[in-house]
This record gives structure tokens, sequence and C-alpha cells, in this order.
């Protein structure tokens, strides 16, 4: 019913009326079209049979389906294959920076760094001063 070479119509979706070609079956109820229509799987069931087959080989190329439409008088445009696009590196954008504004990030780096050994030492300190006297601060709470 479906070989290779049947001439059909689309009757449903946005190529429905168009004139293809039956390229290959894709299991039961599928077949891959090319011709008037974009080459794609189509389901059996949006196809119309017509009476013509013309001869093509497995996988047959646009232009093959091309010439053998042309052949039982179907006007049909030959599609040219998609080429791959080469993708271009973008260059990365570059802030523009100052001299005097990296002077002054690396003098605020210095004071936050210093920052954080004043209060690693304060740390240190409060924990000295609270193991040395445990008893004594436990006492004034009691007291008060």
């Amino acid at each position: 019913m479906f070989e290779i070479g049947r001439v059909c119509m689309k009757i449903a979706g946005r190529d429905a009326g168009k004139i293809c070609v039956v390229i290959e079956k894709i299991g039961d109820k599928y077949v891959l079209i090319d011709g008037q229509t974009r080459r794609r799987k189509c389901n059996i069931n949006h196809l119309e049979l017509l009476d013509k087959v013309v001869k093509l080989d497995k996988k047959a190329s646009n232009s093959d389906v091309v010439r053998a439409l042309k052949g039982i008088n179907v006007e049909c445009e030959e599609k040219k294959a998609k080429e791959k696009k080469q993708s271009k590196e973008r260059p990365k954008k570059q802030k523009k920076v100052k001299k005097e504004e990296i002077k002054e990030s690396k003098e605020v780096k210095k004071k936050l760094k210093a920052k954080k050994e004043e209060k690693k030492d304060k740390k240190g300190l409060d924990e000295k001063i609270s193991k040395e006297t445990p008893k004594e601060s436990s006492k004034n709470k009691k007291k008060t």
C-alpha cells in the first residue's frame, strides 16, 4: 500500500492539499515524505494515496524527488540543504579599571583584613578572661 515511491496528497496539517512522495516507511503508522511538502515523518492517516508510483531509492535526496515529480508533471521546488552556521566566539567585554580605583580597592582590602584580625584578637582575649574567672562571673549573677 504505502511503498517507496507512492505519490500521495497530504490531507491534514499546514501542508494539506500538497503532493508528496513516500521515501521511507517508518513502522506501521508512519512514513517519511517529501515533495511539495516539507520533508518529514507523516502519519499514514493524514495521506490520501494517488494512482501514480515513481521509481525512487530508499532515502532519496530532495533533488531526486523533484526530478521524479517533474516526470509525472507535478511542479515542485528544489530545497537547498541548510548549512551549519559557524559559531563565532564573541569577544568578552572588559571592564575598564582606572589606576586610582585599583589603589583604592587594595587599601580597602587591607583595612578589612586588619578589622578581622582585631575581632579575632578580641575574641581570644574574651575567651581567656572567661576561662580564668568563671566562678566570679557566676557569683555576680547570683547577687543581682
